[in-house]
């Protein structure tokens, strides 16, 4: 598939600060582009900039393979929709919310009731038209902004921080909502977000964002795998360390990290390093388990978090680790604070930046 919005060379300045820093984008058609970063790294002012709604101080955009200008912004603006990351619904029916956008547009009102019942439909709020927006719950409310903008069918569907003030289940939801919105009208998406655990499960291609600049651009896979130190140095990615590496004869490396903890991996490297392990490669048991894994710690429990189909525990092994198991697993060993459990993992899932 072709680009559907090109950015060159883009710099946006507000007074004497430079907010986006000569960003080069491609954005594809049909896929879910995530852009990643902390608050403030430019994420919200670069989505305006795909909307039309912010100009910028230099560079060009390309919308559908023409060169978008002061003559044609007004145009291609109607292309594209932006739902913010301040829930915005008007004090008036959830069917109203919907229509407003497309009686500006002046679609016919037989149309009009097929668009909202199939918006509603895929936010998963069908029967809900004459509800009042404002008497929703905050989750609710969130996916009616988002049908607001689905009904509208525009090429590129821009969403700020989409999840940011919901519930996990809430998240849940939309971020399903997204996926299923991305597969059956095949709109192009861009999501703007610091969440890791979205990052990596939901877009096609995540571009990193810091400082008003884009370092990296990949699939979660490329990304997260290669883990670079950009990405650890804002995304508070858990199970990283600082420590002294030493290469021993087997071809491994040993990695003290400090409190009596010390890691082997399977890269070579000597002197200061930074290491991550993934809190999914982790395998958690309550008793020591016959493994050809390299790295086996004892702790204790110290922090449980239900995310409703998975559990994330933190453990105090001497260092805090944070660990990923299934909902099930979690309720088949009876696990709960203050048990003492054994960490597994191989050395190739110590990663050294």
């Amino acid at each position: 598939m072709g680009a559907i919005a090109v950015l060159r060379n883009v710099t946006k300045d507000f007074a004497k600060t430079t907010v986006l820093d000569n960003i080069n984008l491609q954005i594809t058609e049909g896929e879910i582009l995530a852009l990643l970063g902390p608050n403030g790294s430019g994420k919200t002012t670069l989505l305006k900039i795909l909307a039309f709604i912010l100009k910028p101080t230099k560079g060009e955009i390309y919308f559908d393979g023409v060169k978008v200008t002061d003559k044609s912004v007004e145009e291609t603006r109607m292309e594209t929709t932006m739902v913010f990351q301040k829930t915005v619904v008007f004090r008036t029916s959830v069917h109203n919310n919907i229509a407003y956008g497309l009686k500006i547009r002046r679609m016919p009102n037989n149309k009009i009731g097929e668009k909202i019942s199939e918006a509603l439909r895929l936010v998963r709020l069908e029967g809900f038209e004459k509800r009042q927006a404002k008497k929703l719950s905050g989750g609710e409310q969130q996916r009616v902004a988002l049908a607001r903008a689905l009904a509208l069918n525009t090429k590129l569907l821009l969403l700020d921080e989409p999840t940011a003030n919901l519930d996990p289940k809430n998240a849940d939801i939309m971020e399903e909502v997204i996926a299923a919105a991305n597969r059956e009208l095949k709109t192009t998406i861009v999501i703007a977000t610091h969440n890791m655990f979205q990052a990596k499960s939901l877009p096609h291609r995540i571009a990193l964002i810091n400082d008003g600049k884009i370092s990296e651009v990949g699939t979660p896979t490329e990304i997260f795998g290669r883990l670079s130190k950009t990405l650890a140095s804002f995304a508070a990615v858990e199970n990283t360390f600082t420590g002294t590496a030493r290469a021993i004869e087997d071809g491994t490396t040993q990695v003290d990290i400090g409190n009596g903890v010390q890691l082997e991996t399977a890269a070579q490297r000597d002197g200061a390093v930074t290491v991550l392990i993934s809190p999914s490669d982790i395998i958690l048991s309550k008793n020591r388990i016959s493994s050809s894994a390299r790295n086996v710690l004892s702790g204790k429990i110290v922090e449980i978090l239900d995310l409703d189909s998975i559990v994330k525990l933190k453990v105090d092994a001497g260092k805090p680790f944070a660990v990923q198991i299934t909902k099930r697993s979690f309720n088949e060993m009876q696990l709960s604070l203050g048990n003492e459990v054994f960490l597994a993992f191989k050395a190739s899932s110590v990663q050294i930046l």
